[in-house]
Protein backbone atom coordinates (compact mmCIF):
# COMPACT_ATOMS: atom_id res chain seq x y z
CA UNK A 1 0.00 0.00 0.00
CA UNK A 2 1.48 3.20 -1.52
CA UNK A 3 1.14 6.99 -0.72
CA UNK A 4 -2.35 8.45 -1.30
CA UNK A 5 -2.68 9.59 -4.35
CA UNK A 6 -6.27 10.89 -5.83
CA UNK A 7 -5.78 9.39 -9.31
CA UNK A 8 -5.93 6.02 -7.15
CA UNK A 9 -8.59 3.85 -7.89
CA UNK A 10 -10.90 3.51 -4.85
CA UNK A 11 -9.93 0.16 -2.72
CA UNK A 12 -12.73 -2.70 -2.92
CA UNK A 13 -13.19 -2.84 0.87
CA UNK A 14 -14.02 1.06 1.69
CA UNK A 15 -17.11 1.70 2.36
CA UNK A 16 -17.96 5.13 1.02
CA UNK A 17 -15.41 7.69 -0.80
CA UNK A 18 -14.44 10.05 2.19
CA UNK A 19 -14.74 13.91 1.81
CA UNK A 20 -12.84 16.53 3.40
CA UNK A 21 -9.13 17.36 3.79
CA UNK A 22 -6.43 15.22 2.11
CA UNK A 23 -5.28 14.44 5.61
CA UNK A 24 -8.57 12.80 6.65
CA UNK A 25 -8.83 11.07 3.88
CA UNK A 26 -5.80 9.77 3.88
CA UNK A 27 -6.00 8.37 6.96
CA UNK A 28 -9.49 6.70 6.38
CA UNK A 29 -8.44 4.81 3.63
CA UNK A 30 -5.08 3.40 5.33
CA UNK A 31 -7.18 2.76 8.64
CA UNK A 32 -10.49 1.89 7.59
CA UNK A 33 -12.06 4.07 9.81
CA UNK A 34 -15.32 5.10 8.80
CA UNK A 35 -14.85 9.48 9.17
CA UNK A 36 -18.38 9.60 7.38
CA UNK A 37 -20.19 12.55 7.23
CA UNK A 38 -20.56 14.94 10.03
CA UNK A 39 -24.07 14.62 12.18
CA UNK A 40 -24.18 18.58 12.95
CA UNK A 41 -23.72 22.07 11.36
CA UNK A 42 -20.26 23.64 12.42
CA UNK A 43 -21.36 26.23 14.52
CA UNK A 44 -23.29 23.38 16.36
CA UNK A 45 -20.53 21.36 16.83
CA UNK A 46 -18.51 24.40 18.24
CA UNK A 47 -20.77 25.23 20.64
CA UNK A 48 -20.24 21.76 21.68
CA UNK A 49 -15.88 22.24 21.62
CA UNK A 50 -15.94 25.78 23.80
CA UNK A 51 -16.88 26.04 27.07
CA UNK A 52 -18.70 28.98 27.99
CA UNK A 53 -15.16 30.75 29.29
CA UNK A 54 -14.37 30.90 25.48
CA UNK A 55 -17.73 31.65 24.06
CA UNK A 56 -17.63 34.43 26.07
CA UNK A 57 -14.08 35.14 25.27
CA UNK A 58 -15.18 34.41 21.41
CA UNK A 59 -18.24 37.20 21.83
CA UNK A 60 -16.31 39.85 22.77
CA UNK A 61 -13.69 39.78 20.30
CA UNK A 62 -16.12 39.71 17.59
CA UNK A 63 -18.84 41.98 19.04
CA UNK A 64 -16.17 44.41 21.06
CA UNK A 65 -13.63 47.17 19.79
CA UNK A 66 -10.44 46.29 19.76
CA UNK A 67 -8.07 49.29 18.58
CA UNK A 68 -4.88 48.19 16.96
CA UNK A 69 -1.90 48.53 19.13
CA UNK A 70 0.75 51.43 17.35
CA UNK A 71 4.19 49.66 16.65
CA UNK A 72 6.71 51.52 15.56
CA UNK A 73 8.49 48.26 13.31
CA UNK A 74 7.31 47.62 9.53
CA UNK A 75 6.49 44.43 8.56
CA UNK A 76 6.72 43.58 4.86
CA UNK A 77 4.45 41.06 4.02
CA UNK A 78 6.71 39.56 1.35
CA UNK A 79 9.46 38.87 4.51
CA UNK A 80 6.55 37.16 6.63
CA UNK A 81 5.77 35.03 3.79
CA UNK A 82 9.26 34.10 3.17
CA UNK A 83 9.61 33.25 6.82
CA UNK A 84 6.39 31.38 7.06
CA UNK A 85 7.67 29.16 3.94
CA UNK A 86 11.28 29.07 5.05
CA UNK A 87 9.78 27.46 8.17
CA UNK A 88 7.49 24.68 6.23
CA UNK A 89 10.24 23.95 4.20
CA UNK A 90 12.47 22.69 7.96
CA UNK A 91 9.53 21.14 8.55
CA UNK A 92 8.87 19.10 5.76
CA UNK A 93 13.10 18.35 4.80
CA UNK A 94 12.81 16.93 8.78
CA UNK A 95 10.07 14.86 7.69
CA UNK A 96 11.36 13.73 4.36
CA UNK A 97 15.03 12.86 5.35
CA UNK A 98 14.97 11.89 8.96
CA UNK A 99 12.12 9.68 8.91
CA UNK A 100 13.65 7.51 6.39
CA UNK A 101 16.89 7.09 8.79
CA UNK A 102 14.82 5.33 11.34
CA UNK A 103 12.94 2.91 8.83
CA UNK A 104 16.54 1.96 8.01
CA UNK A 105 17.62 1.47 11.10
CA UNK A 106 14.11 -0.60 11.64
CA UNK A 107 14.65 -3.01 8.71
CA UNK A 108 18.24 -3.64 9.99
CA UNK A 109 16.59 -5.13 12.79
CA UNK A 110 15.50 -8.75 13.96
CA UNK A 111 12.15 -7.55 14.69
CA UNK A 112 10.12 -4.55 13.30
CA UNK A 113 8.46 -2.70 15.66
CA UNK A 114 6.49 0.28 15.32
CA UNK A 115 7.47 1.72 18.91
CA UNK A 116 10.62 3.58 17.50
CA UNK A 117 8.31 5.31 14.22
CA UNK A 118 5.79 6.28 17.27
CA UNK A 119 8.30 7.92 19.00
CA UNK A 120 9.67 9.86 15.58
CA UNK A 121 5.90 10.84 14.81
CA UNK A 122 5.26 12.35 17.93
CA UNK A 123 8.12 14.51 17.67
CA UNK A 124 7.60 15.62 14.51
CA UNK A 125 3.92 16.73 15.71
CA UNK A 126 5.38 18.76 18.74
CA UNK A 127 7.52 19.95 16.44
CA UNK A 128 4.93 21.29 13.80
CA UNK A 129 2.74 22.78 16.82
CA UNK A 130 5.76 24.77 18.25
CA UNK A 131 6.68 26.12 14.67
CA UNK A 132 3.17 26.62 13.65
CA UNK A 133 2.28 28.28 17.14
CA UNK A 134 4.51 30.56 16.70
CA UNK A 135 3.97 31.58 13.26
CA UNK A 136 0.54 32.19 14.35
CA UNK A 137 1.64 34.14 17.26
CA UNK A 138 3.87 36.52 15.25
CA UNK A 139 1.26 37.07 12.82
CA UNK A 140 -1.22 37.85 14.67
CA UNK A 141 1.06 40.85 16.54
CA UNK A 142 1.51 42.11 13.67
CA UNK A 143 -2.05 41.83 12.47
CA UNK A 144 -2.77 43.90 15.46
CA UNK A 145 -0.74 46.95 15.28
CA UNK A 146 -2.32 47.35 11.64
CA UNK A 147 -6.11 48.48 12.24
CA UNK A 148 -8.72 48.27 14.79
CA UNK A 149 -10.20 45.76 12.10
CA UNK A 150 -7.11 43.08 11.65
CA UNK A 151 -7.01 44.05 15.81
CA UNK A 152 -10.38 41.79 15.91
CA UNK A 153 -9.35 39.60 14.02
CA UNK A 154 -5.81 38.41 15.60
CA UNK A 155 -7.52 38.83 19.07
CA UNK A 156 -10.52 36.02 17.50
CA UNK A 157 -7.89 34.34 16.17
CA UNK A 158 -6.02 33.78 19.62
CA UNK A 159 -9.38 33.19 21.20
CA UNK A 160 -10.10 30.22 18.86
CA UNK A 161 -6.36 29.26 19.18
CA UNK A 162 -6.96 29.36 22.91
CA UNK A 163 -10.23 27.37 22.73
CA UNK A 164 -9.62 24.76 19.95
CA UNK A 165 -5.67 23.33 21.09
CA UNK A 166 -6.71 21.20 23.62
CA UNK A 167 -9.01 19.17 21.27
CA UNK A 168 -6.42 19.47 17.95
CA UNK A 169 -3.81 18.05 20.51
CA UNK A 170 -6.03 15.09 21.43
CA UNK A 171 -7.39 14.60 18.29
CA UNK A 172 -3.89 14.69 16.65
CA UNK A 173 -2.56 12.24 19.20
CA UNK A 174 -4.92 9.92 17.91
CA UNK A 175 -3.10 9.53 14.84
CA UNK A 176 -0.18 7.29 15.86
CA UNK A 177 -2.18 4.44 17.12
CA UNK A 178 -4.22 4.30 14.08
CA UNK A 179 -0.74 4.39 12.34
CA UNK A 180 -0.20 1.31 14.66
CA UNK A 181 -2.52 -0.51 13.22
CA UNK A 182 -1.64 -0.28 10.28
CA UNK A 183 1.73 -0.97 10.38
CA UNK A 184 0.55 -4.65 12.25
CA UNK A 185 -1.89 -5.00 9.33
CA UNK A 186 1.39 -4.41 6.66
CA UNK A 187 3.70 -6.92 8.75
CA UNK A 188 1.10 -9.70 9.32
CA UNK A 189 0.11 -9.94 6.05
CA UNK A 190 3.71 -9.65 4.60
CA UNK A 191 5.01 -12.64 2.48
CA UNK A 192 8.35 -13.99 3.73
CA UNK A 193 10.22 -13.27 0.96
CA UNK A 194 8.98 -9.53 1.24
CA UNK A 195 12.72 -8.44 2.47
CA UNK A 196 10.90 -5.01 4.00
CA UNK A 197 9.00 -3.85 1.23
CA UNK A 198 6.22 -3.56 3.07
CA UNK A 199 8.11 -1.38 5.44
CA UNK A 200 9.13 0.69 2.79
CA UNK A 201 5.56 0.78 1.92
CA UNK A 202 4.51 1.91 5.49
CA UNK A 203 7.24 4.43 5.36
CA UNK A 204 5.76 6.28 2.74
CA UNK A 205 2.21 6.19 3.94
CA UNK A 206 3.03 7.86 7.28
CA UNK A 207 5.34 10.44 5.58
CA UNK A 208 1.88 11.40 3.47
CA UNK A 209 0.14 11.35 6.78
CA UNK A 210 2.93 13.50 8.60
CA UNK A 211 2.86 15.74 5.28
CA UNK A 212 -0.94 16.25 5.11
CA UNK A 213 -0.85 16.97 9.09
CA UNK A 214 1.60 20.22 8.43
CA UNK A 215 -1.01 21.07 5.75
CA UNK A 216 -3.61 20.81 8.14
CA UNK A 217 -1.52 22.85 11.01
CA UNK A 218 -0.96 25.62 8.75
CA UNK A 219 -3.84 26.96 7.39
CA UNK A 220 -4.57 29.30 10.47
CA UNK A 221 -1.02 30.53 9.81
CA UNK A 222 -1.87 30.86 5.92
CA UNK A 223 -5.02 32.86 6.96
CA UNK A 224 -3.61 35.09 8.94
CA UNK A 225 -0.54 35.82 5.84
CA UNK A 226 -3.74 35.92 3.75
CA UNK A 227 -5.19 38.60 5.96
CA UNK A 228 -1.90 40.45 6.06
CA UNK A 229 -1.79 40.50 2.45
CA UNK A 230 -5.15 43.00 2.32
CA UNK A 231 -3.81 45.73 4.86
Amino acid sequence: MGVFSPAEPVQAHQRTSVRGPTFIRLLSRLTDVDTGRPNAALPDRLSQWLDWTHALALSAALDGKVEAIAAEVSHPVDDEAAECARVRQTLVQAITGAHELVARGIVAGTTPDFAPLRQRYTTLQRSMQSHTGHLRGRLRDILAASSDEMARLAEVDAVMELALSGREQSLMGNVPALLAHHFDRLREAARPDDAGAWLDAFRKDMQAVLLAELDVRFQPVEALLAALRTR
